[in-house]
C-alpha cells in the first residue's frame, strides 16, 4: 500500500504535566508525525515514581496540539471494558478532530493488577478476553448497534454514538510478538506494534507478514511499527542511519523515546533536516 514513513517520540507519563505538555508541543513544533505514551498505573522499576493515567493524559495533551497523531503504546486491555474503552477513544477522537489511535495489548504486568484489584488471568484466557475485546470494538464503532455473547464479554442490543470522526473506525495498534498475538494482529489490527534492534525485530516483522498472509490479508495493507528503546539523536548521521535500517526491513513507523534535554536541539534539527529526506526516499 506504500504507507508514507512516520518518526514519532515516546514521553512517557512519568514527568510534571507542565514538561509533557511542553514536551508534545516541541514535538509536534520540530515536525515529527506522532507521540505515545504507555498504560500503566506504576512504574516497574520504581513503584513511588508519579504516574498519570494514560486515556486521561493523551486527551489533556491531545487537546494541546493540533497537527501530530498520538496514542497509547499500547493499552492494556485488562483495565478497562472495551465499552469504556471505545467510548474514550471516541470522545477523544472528537476532542482532537480525529487525530487518536487506539493501541491495546493484552496485558502483561502481574504486579501492577494486584495492586490496584485487577484480575490477571493465565496467558491463554488473557489473550482471548483481548481478542473478544478487539471484536467488540470493531463493531461498536462500525456498527448502528452492538449485540456480542462471547466468553468473556456480554454486550446486548449496545447502541454506540457518536460514531468515530475517522472512518471506517479510528486506527486500531495492536503490540505482540508471541505467535497468537502475531495472528490476532494480523486479523485486526491497522497497525503492528513491537520493540527492539532492527537485528531483534527483523525476523518478527517476517512472522507477522506470514500470519497475515495465513489469516488472509495483505500484510502491505497493515502500518508496522517499532520502538527501537534508544533514542537516536546524538548526530544528524547516527538518525538517518537507524531509521534507514528499520526502513529496510519493512517498518513504516518508528518511534523514539525522548532524548535527554542535552539532545534535544539535535532532535529538532533532524525532524526538520532530516526526516524530509527520509520520507521522500521512503
Amino acid at each position: 500500500m506504500g504507507f508514507p514513513l512516520r518518526v514519532g517520540i515516546g514521553t512517557g507519563n512519568r514527568l510534571p504535566f507542565p514538561e509533557l505538555a511542553r514536551q508534545w508541543q516541541q514535538i509536534e513544533n520540530a515536525g515529527f508525525d506522532t507521540a505515545w505514551v504507555v498504560d500503566h498505573f506504576m512504574a516497574s522499576d520504581n513503584e513511588l515514581t508519579p504516574y498519570y493515567e494514560a486515556w486521561t493524559l493523551i486527551a489533556a495533551l491531545g487537546a494541546l496540539t493540533s497537527r501530530i497523531r498520538f496514542g497509547i503504546l499500547v493499552s492494556g486491555n485488562t483495565y478497562r471494558n472495551p465499552g469504556l474503552l471505545a467510548k474514550e477513544a471516541v470522545t477523544i477522537d472528537h476532542a482532537t478532530n480525529g487525530r487518536v489511535e487506539l493501541g491495546i495489548g493484552a496485558g502483561w504486568m502481574e504486579r501492577e493488577h494486584t495492586a490496584y484489584s485487577f484480575d490477571f488471568p493465565d496467558v491463554g484466557p488473557r489473550v482471548s478476553m483481548f481478542e473478544e475485546a478487539l471484536q467488540v470494538i470493531d463493531s461498536l464503532m462500525t456498527k448502528e448497534r452492538t449485540t456480542f455473547h462471547g466468553k468473556y464479554y456480554q454486550f446486548e442490543d449496545a447502541p454506540f454514538e457518536p460514531k468515530p470522526l475517522q472512518q471506517p473506525r479510528i486506527p486500531i495498534v495492536v503490540g505482540g510478538s508471541k505467535p497468537r498475538m502475531l495472528r490476532i494482529a494480523a486479523r485486526y489490527a491497522d497497525n503492528w506494534n513491537t520493540r527492539g534492534t532492527p537485528e531483534a525485530v527483523a525476523p518478527s516483522i517476517e512472522r507477522f507478514r506470514v500470519a497475515a498472509r495465513e489469516v488472509g490479508r495483505n500484510p502491505d495493507e497493515v502500518r508496522c511499527s517499532v520502538y527501537p528503546w534508544v533514542h537516536a539523536f546524538e548526530s544528524e548521521e547516527q538518525f538517518r542511519d537507524i531509521v534507514q535500517q528499520y526502513l529496510a526491513i519493512g517498518f513504516t513507523d518508528i518511534t523514539f523515546p525522548m532524548p535527554p534535554e542535552e539532545f534535544r536541539p539535535m532532535m529538532e534539527r533532524c525532524a526538520r533536516d532530516v526526516l524530509p529526506e527520509l520520507r521522500r526516499l521512503a
